[in-house]
């Protein structure tokens, strides 16, 4: 009786624990959370996509400063953000920014259309892991499908980097300028690249100099430096010098000061005159040094310790012909050494001939309402290159230094991985189509899931003929239809409202930037999924 009594007993308990209650409605809310607040971004910067995009003004409510641009990192680095899967987003496109330069709108658009069939299957009953690991072969099948359409490309071929350039450019507030600054991206690009190292360009070694006044018609390559700021006038200074010979400084060229802060009372006027005497015995000691290994062009760091310079020195610097660029930043001298392929000078004392660069021509040159130094003819010049961008307002110029950067990050995408593929939705619809049949293959929830992440791709085409004001509906299916016949190239004319060959119509872009982009993408929505809950610490 004992033994059927703890029997029953052991069936019952055993029994509750398989229909033990577990609450997942925590877990259910902040992954909710999470997937609305990153596709409330995504949402906010869709508008922006394509070269019908619409530009975004943004006001800072603390300083007042006003930005305009419709580059998705911009916007999305300014806005105020509290929710922790937005500012992940942020990440997101500085990820792609870093990676490729361009596609940062897109990478967001496509995160927040992933998000969306998430949300999706999640409420059909889905685990999270199931769709991670879904996203996971679906990324590497994309990739895949993405290789397989690209189109090698030799450096060479002058003419398919500058179409590249050219596209990046046609989403962009200065997109009427692409002609004039797509081939500036890629020849200060080339001007960079190191032929010890084909496969790595770094983006510092191409200077960006903004200047007020004209308009970004006026913008040119330089070969050689420009400074924005003029050359010294004090006592009649040289303001032109043929053959110079350049020295950058990283010394005072003034009386020297004691090392603590104290002051020094003189009553005498006979002491004074000594100090003086000493002083200007000092300041033209270091003048003979500089003028007797003959040169006659000098770059002055900025100092902080004390005046780099003062009236006399430029004085005596004037006499002996000397041409004085002064407060040369400390960031900026790695650069110009490198482009003057010289040495900078940290004393006097080591002031010697070979540590001299030498140029054709110093010039100070009138630009706008100022004036700029131009270094021109740099004998044996380093590997580098100098823009000098040109606006009527300094909300062109910057949009233009921003525009200007992607198309040159296009570029070096193409000296990285040397591969284009067709722009205008066609590798978004070609991923999709060919993931849809690679779906039916597969069994049970991960075809299911692969199938809806398919269609999530195709947010990329059906946004661009939104912003463009044409039936996105009839558009898409369209350009599915002509995908569908092997017209792998076929994109949305955006100009024309119609589908095209891409290719024809010089619409192309690096291959890199698409597949950082559906890569990125993929393992955002991930991590996003794999959150279950937020914690929060003081």
């Amino acid at each position: 009786m004992a033994a059927a009594t703890a029997a029953a007993a052991s069936a019952s308990s055993s029994a509750r624990k398989g229909e033990t209650y577990t609450d997942t409605k925590r877990r259910d809310d902040v992954r909710m959370a999470n997937i609305l607040a990153a596709r409330a971004v995504a949402d906010a910067v869709r508008t922006s996509l394509g070269p019908r995009g619409m530009d975004k003004m943004i006001a800072s409510a603390s300083s007042g400063d006003v930005v305009i641009t419709n580059d998705g990192a911009t916007i999305l680095q300014r806005m105020s953000l509290l929710q922790p899967a937005a500012r992940m987003l942020v990440d997101l496109s500085r990820s792609q920014d870093s990676a490729a330069g361009d596609g940062t709108t897109s990478v967001v658009v496509l995160a927040g259309s992933l998000l969306r069939r998430s949300l999706s299957l999640l409420s059909s009953g889905l685990h999270p892991t199931s769709l991670s690991d879904a996203l996971h072969r679906l990324s590497l099948r994309a990739v895949d499908a993405l290789h397989a359409m690209s189109i090698p490309l030799d450096l060479s071929d002058r003419g398919s980097l500058v179409k590249s350039a050219a596209t990046a450019l046609s989403s962009k507030v200065v997109s009427q300028y692409s002609s004039l600054l797509a081939p500036i991206a890629v020849d200060a690009v080339l001007a960079a690249l190191d032929p010890a190292h084909p496969d790595l360009v770094d983006l510092r070694d191409v200077r960006v100099v903004k200047k007020l006044g004209g308009t970004v018609d006026d913008t040119e390559l330089v070969r050689g430096l420009v400074f924005d700021k003029k050359a010294s006038h004090a006592a009649g200074g040289p303001t032109r010098v043929e053959n110079a010979k350049i020295a950058v400084v990283q010394f005072q060229i003034s009386p020297p000061k004691t090392d603590i802060e104290q002051s020094v009372v003189v009553s005498d006027y006979a002491q004074m005159d000594r100090i003086l005497r000493e002083e200007r015995n000092y300041i033209l000691g270091m003048v003979k040094k500089i003028k007797a290994t003959g040169c006659n062009v000098l770059l002055i760091q900025k100092s902080i310790l004390r005046d780099a310079v003062t009236d006399l020195s430029l004085h005596y610097l004037a006499k002996a012909k000397i041409l004085v660029v002064k407060d040369v930043e400390r960031d900026d001298i790695e650069f110009i050494t490198k482009t003057l392929n010289c040495l900078p000078i940290a004393n006097i004392e080591h002031f010697r001939e070979d540590k001299l660069g030498h140029a054709d021509l110093v010039e100070e040159v009138p630009v706008g309402d100022g004036r700029i130094v131009k270094i021109t003819g740099i004998k044996d010049m380093g590997r580098t290159a100098t823009v000098l961008v040109r606006g009527s307002n300094l909300l062109v110029i910057d949009e233009a230094e921003r525009s200007l950067h992607d198309a040159l990050c296009v570029v070096r995408c193409l000296v990285k991985k040397r591969f284009l593929i067709a722009g205008g939705g066609a590798p978004e619809i070609e991923m999709s189509m060919q993931l849809a049949a690679w779906a039916k293959e597969l069994q049970g929830a991960e075809s299911y899931c692969i199938k809806e992440f398919a269609e999530a791709l195709e947010v990329i085409p059906y946004t661009l003929a939104e912003n463009a004001g044409l039936n996105p509906i009839a558009i898409v299916t369209e350009l599915r239809n002509q995908h569908a016949k092997g017209e792998i190239n076929a994109g949305i004319n955006v100009r024309k409202g119609q589908i095209t060959n891409m290719l024809e119509e010089n619409v192309v872009q690096p291959l890199l930037v698409s597949t950082s982009a559906i890569t990125l993408a993929t393992e955002f929505v991930r991590m996003i999924l794999k959150i279950d809950d937020i914690v929060t610490v003081r």
